[in-house]
Order: C-alpha cells, then sequence, then structure tokens
C-alpha cells in the first residue's frame, strides 16, 4: 500500500489540478489528488468515515436524482414539505429568477439572502445592518459551485438567489448537523456562534460528548443537550431513510420550533481533518456500526 500511495502521489504531482476536464474522470482524479494532498494516504473501500464520503462523491451515488434534486435550496423544501410537513421549512420570501429580479426586488429587513446553487455563500441583512452588496449577489448567478469542490450533485443546478427571514431572528441560531447511515442517525454535530466565535462538538445520539473534533474549529464548552433531542432524531430518520449510505440532516432549533436548514451529501468535500487524527476511526466506528 505505501509503495502504491508513493507512486499514484508522484503521478498526481503531474497532474495539473486547475486543467482537470470537467466530467466524471477529471473530477475523479481531481477528488483524488485533493484527498491525498490532505489525507497523506490513498482512500478505500473500508467504512472509514472520509473514504465513504470520497467514494459516495466518486461515484453514480452522488448524482442520484434525489441527491441532485435536495441539494438545491429551493427544491429540498419541497422535499421536506412531503416527507414531514410544510412547519419544518424555513419560509420562503422570494426566489430570484435573474439578475433583473435581484434588482427590482425590496429586500425586507431582518432577512437572509443565499443562492440556492451552492454552499457557504450567505448575506445578512439586518436594520442596523450596512447596504446590501447587490454585486456580489449579482456574482452568485455567473457562479458554477460544482468547480470549486468537483461534487457533481451541483453541476447543472440552476442559479437562482433565494431570500429567507433570519431563522429565529438571529444570525447564529443553534445548528444541529446529524449524520445518518442507511436511513439511521448516528452521530450528532453541533454547531455553535457560525458568524461569531465558531465552535462545534460532536455527540452519538444518546447525547454522550465525543472526545475529537474537526479541525479548524474549537470545541464548545457545557453544550446542553436538547430538549427536543428525540425529534431531531426521528426528523432525521424520516428524512434520511430515502438516501442509501451516508447523508448529512442540518437542522435548527430553539427547542420548541425545528426547521430544516439543509440536506449535505458530501460533508466538507470528503477533506475532513479529526482532532485528534485517529479519531476518524472512532467516529467511523460510531456512524457505520
Amino acid at each position: 500500500m505505501n509503495v502504491k500511495y508513493q507512486i499514484v502521489k508522484q503521478f498526481l504531482k503531474l497532474v495539473p489540478i486547475n486543467k482537470l476536464p470537467q466530467n466524471r474522470w477529471g473530477d475523479k482524479i481531481w477528488s483524488l489528488k485533493r484527498f491525498i494532498q490532505v489525507h497523506k494516504r490513498l482512500p478505500t473501500k473500508l467504512p472509514i468515515y472520509n473514504d465513504v464520503l470520497f467514494n459516495i462523491k466518486t461515484s453514480d451515488e452522488i448524482i442520484d436524482p434525489l441527491r441532485v434534486f435536495t441539494t438545491d435550496k429551493e427544491f429540498v423544501k419541497l422535499f421536506v414539505k412531503a416527507v414531514i410537513g410544510e412547519k419544518y421549512n424555513v419560509p420562503t420570501l422570494a426566489v430570484l429568477h435573474s439578475t433583473e429580479d435581484v434588482s427590482a426586488y425590496d429586500f425586507p429587513k431582518n432577512c437572509c439572502i443565499k443562492p440556492t446553487h451552492a454552499s457557504g455563500e450567505v448575506i445578512f441583512f439586518k436594520e442596523d445592518n450596512m447596504q446590501i452588496d447587490m454585486s456580489k449577489i449579482q456574482e452568485w448567478f455567473d457562479l458554477n459551485y460544482y468547480l470549486l469542490p468537483r461534487e457533481r450533485n451541483y453541476k447543472l443546478l440552476k442559479p437562482k438567489i433565494i431570500v429567507e427571514p433570519l431563522i429565529f431572528n438571529s444570525e447564529n441560531p443553534s445548528d444541529y448537523k446529524i449524520f445518518c447511515f442507511n436511513g439511521k442517525p448516528k452521530m450528532v454535530q453541533v454547531n455553535l456562534n457560525r458568524y461569531s466565535n465558531h465552535s462545534r462538538n460532536f455527540y452519538d445520539i444518546q447525547w454522550n460528548e465525543m472526545d475529537f473534533s474537526m479541525l479548524p474549529l474549537k470545541k464548545a464548552e457545557n453544550v446542553k443537550k436538547p430538549e427536543n433531542l428525540n425529534e431531531l432524531l426521528e426528523i432525521s430518520e424520516k428524512l434520511s431513510s430515502y438516501f442509501s449510505s451516508l447523508v448529512r440532516i442540518d437542522l435548527y432549533t430553539n427547542e420548541k420550533e425545528i426547521l430544516v436548514g439543509e440536506i449535505t451529501h458530501c460533508s466538507e468535500n470528503a477533506l475532513s481533518i479529526f482532532s485528534p487524527v485517529n479519531a476518524e476511526m472512532d467516529a467511523s466506528k460510531l456512524i457505520f456500526s
């Protein structure tokens, strides 16, 4: 394995990652090169956290029609409504389909603005905020997010902008990301203060804290078990039951209401770095057992 790793590593050094073709072969080479750069090893077919995600990403699983459909931040709400009900959706204030729509739209105060076809891009517009960066929103229409992580579920998504109210009237609601395998919740990731002092913890589904994190984020202290944890898990099970293998259901709660944020199909692009490094095996046992 060591010899094979060295051979593949040397070969991939000769491959210009930004010039790979935008097809399945190019995506797989791109993903393999990044996996080796980050993890210092070859991916396997074993039930190891990042390896399972890599195999989802580089197989037909990532372009399963339901995975592609629920990658879109507008369409995922149709799936949520059909499976568990409209009350679990973040309300939609508007979906803007063109730069002309954006220019003509009167954005309300205390709203969240994001592209439906990308990840990690967001603008919060509050009463005490400065003017909305309209040029950034316009640029989102030219963004093909697929080209950044080579996740093919994004490749054919139509560019749109979705406008929503702030979840629970906050920029930093508690964010519960529940990893499900074959339709069963297995591990809970809690993200706190995403846009201020970001931290995250990991728990099993009985809310026993795991002794690891993922870089570069620090662990939070004294995170209490949400009173509606069972409902969070039930919702995750219902939504994830439509997907084979690993999927992450992202939820927000104020312990009274629960809202679905999105469904994530290749968490952190199969490039998560555990701290400590050997904790990846602990997380894998938790998820895949």
